[in-house]
């Protein structure tokens, strides 16, 4: 499995409409499995910061949590949502069914 890069790549538009022979469909694949993705992932970073919603109205406390502050940091880090299905769709990986 090789890496999804973090920055914008430059994609050639054959090779995007290839899978699907047409671009838009290719666009419209790309984009639901990202939308997929996102909502995966923010549904994850919301559990794990469950942990961290208490009753508390100390403002101190909110910044100083810094095992809350990795977890959010580790999201950031990671590559867009609409990169990582690009390659997903490139690589083959995603199941679509044009009608």
């Amino acid at each position: 499995m090789k890496k999804t890069p973090n920055n914008t790549v430059t994609r050639t538009l054959s090779d995007l409409d290839a899978p699907t022979g047409n671009i838009y469909e290719s666009v419209t694949i790309i984009a639901r499995r990202s939308n997929q993705i996102s909502k995966s992932t923010k549904e994850e970073l919301n559990s794990k910061l469950a942990d961290f919603a208490g009753s508390s109205d100390n403002l101190e406390e909110t910044f100083e949590n810094r095992e809350q502050i990795e977890i959010s940091r580790h999201y950031e880090r990671q590559p867009k949502a609409t990169l990582v299905a690009i390659e997903e769709f490139l690589d083959g990986d995603i199941e679509f069914e044009i009608k």
